[in-house]
């Protein structure tokens, strides 16, 4: 099979990221310099799963569209990594290669909990530190009516949201940035300034947090050649922001 070139690689990167996370970190840049030009960051305010429609049916509807269509890239690089993987059989496929498989559902069940546990805590006191600071917008996780598909909505969302990170800011572009000639601890500090550029949004604390999350992520990774744990990790996470705020967000004053 014809190895691809370098420059059809460096293309071939831009497009995944242009399509997905690259684009999202540029709006995250703009979104800013929006708020910051508005007022304080503390006056600010970033709603992660807003409601698209008054109409029940309809924001399901759209809901189901943007879990969906935000897939897609993901798609693209298992094609990618697939079309150009060496030969010699289903070893080498793409699932496997990225470690984005069910081939030891226990052991990534553990890991990804654990990983969860010793993300989660810790970030939990940076956003307060980043309040108290000033640099950190209030977050509100999940801004959609209740309706008896919100809290499955929801869950699909944060599962989303772990696939197409550690996909491809993780597992893919490590690949793509080897690839290219970078050494490790170049290509694991790329990843973490992607990660953290598109949460800019949300202020310069949860860039902080995220950019740390993503060079342990990075690290564990390189380690184990699996996204997998990663993928639970994040969603788990996800799931206990976004879930827990739409169930219980209000009853302690929150939102």
């Amino acid at each position: 099979m014809l190895v691809p070139s370098r420059r059809r690689l460096r293309l071939e990167v831009w497009i995944v990221l242009g399509l997905s996370l690259g684009q999202s970190a540029v709006y995250s840049v703009v979104q800013l310099l929006d708020k910051m030009t508005k007022a304080p960051l503390a006056q600010g305010t970033s709603t992660l799963n807003r409601s698209q429609s008054t109409r029940e049916y309809f924001d399901l509807t759209y809901q189901l569209l943007d879990i969906v269509f935000a897939l897609v890239p993901v798609v693209l690089v298992i094609y990618f990594l697939t079309e150009h993987r060496p030969a010699g059989g289903h070893g080498a496929s793409a699932f496997r290669q990225l470690g984005f498989n069910f081939a030891r559902p226990g052991k990534d069940l553990l890991q990804g909990l654990g990983l969860a546990a010793l993300i989660g805590i810790p970030s939990l006191g940076l956003y307060a530190a980043g309040r108290q600071l000033g640099i950190t917008t209030a977050i509100i996780p999940s801004a959609l009516d209740s309706y008896w598909w919100t809290v499955p909505v929801l869950i699909l969302s944060a599962i989303r949201h772990g696939i197409v990170e550690e996909v491809i800011v993780v597992g893919y572009l490590l690949d793509r940035l080897g690839k290219f000639g970078w050494s490790m601890p170049l290509a694991v500090f790329a990843s973490s300034m992607l990660r953290g550029s598109y949460h800019l949004y949300q202020g310069f604390g949860p860039f902080i947090g995220n950019a740390v999350m993503g060079v342990v992520f990075a690290l564990i990774y390189t380690r184990t050649r699996r996204v997998m744990p990663l993928v639970i990790a994040h969603a788990v996470l996800d799931t206990v922001a976004f879930v827990g705020f739409s169930l219980f967000g209000k009853a302690v004053g929150l939102g």
